[in-house]
């Protein structure tokens, strides 16, 4: 039987007006629930500009709660809606220990609980562990109204084990709330390569585990980053299903059938297959030679 689902994508531009960016944010999930979407995925840290492109301590400032002010305002959304809604927020947890974190909303409006990203990156531009503690909560599985679903954050995306624990954990569809992109200094041909192995990466864990990948990320350009948009549905073997511009703001609503995990599942069977005993050495961070 088939389990069809309208998934709703929200590729934006940000700014540096955390209020404006939220409504702007609230003025999409309506345009694509009146699309016809279930679950909406908004972009990582849609409130702000992509600020961990420096080392700032006045950025702190743009933390909340979670639950929390913004959590509040979209809770009321989804419940009048009736929609999901995936949304990534930084969050303060106390004095001088902040996450980057997504808050999971059901269709009735509860709030159903929170991930915290557990890899974080320290690269030119993509400062994050001064601003993040990394994630504790382990990985989440969220039984919404409409499917379980697994949420992972950005960098968390190049990690295939992330990706196997969660779907092992019984997540339907694996979102990926997303800030990525160009620098505006490299050359073409690199930026063409890492666009591509940000795409493969993803598309890769639809097929090893045999479940739906969706990435959102952002557009417009930001301190020497031109985000590369590309947000897309991949569906268990890999395939691209829908993918967005690269520089335009999209709404994007798409149903995928999460019945078709098991078909591929049966003819693919890499989960039956897994040698769970030789596992092991893979907690380990390197493996040197005797």
């Amino acid at each position: 039987m088939k389990k069809n689902v309208q998934i709703g994508l929200v590729q934006t531009t940000c700014t540096n007006n955390k209020e404006e960016n939220l409504q702007k944010a609230i003025v999409k999930v309506r345009e694509a629930a009146a699309k016809g979407a279930q679950i909406i995925c908004l972009q990582e840290l849609f409130t702000s500009l992509y600020f961990c492109d420096e080392e700032n301590y006045d950025n702190f400032s743009l933390a909340e709660a979670i639950p929390g002010p913004s959590t509040d305002a979209l809770q009321k959304v989804a419940g009048e809606l009736g929609v999901v809604i995936i949304a990534s927020l930084f969050e303060k947890r106390t004095q001088g220990i902040y996450h980057n974190t997504t808050a999971v909303l059901d269709a009735d409006g509860s709030y159903l609980g929170k991930y915290r990203k557990m890899h974080i990156p320290d690269d030119p531009g993509f400062y994050e562990k001064f601003y993040f503690t990394p994630g504790d909560l382990g990985y989440k599985v969220f039984k919404t109204k409409f499917a379980n679903i697994g949420v992972l954050i950005c960098w968390d995306q190049w990690y295939p084990e992330a990706a196997r624990i969660t779907t092992l954990m019984g997540a339907e569809i694996l979102f990926y709330p997303t800030a990525i992109g160009w620098a505006t200094s490299q050359d073409e041909a690199t930026n063409k390569e890492q666009h591509n192995a940000w795409q493969t990466i993803q598309c890769s864990h639809a097929i090893a585990n045999g479940v739906h990948v969706v990435g959102v990320n952002r557009v417009g350009e930001e301190a020497g980053v031109k985000f590369w948009g590309g947000s897309f549905i991949s569906n268990p073997m890999g395939t691209l299903i829908y993918k967005a511009s690269h520089d335009d703001e999209e709404v994007i609503v798409q149903e995928v059938d999460l019945a078709i995990s098991d078909n591929y599942r049966i003819h693919w069977p890499f989960l039956r297959d897994r040698r769970i005993d030789s596992y092991q050495p893979i907690v380990k961070r390197f493996i040197d030679e005797e």
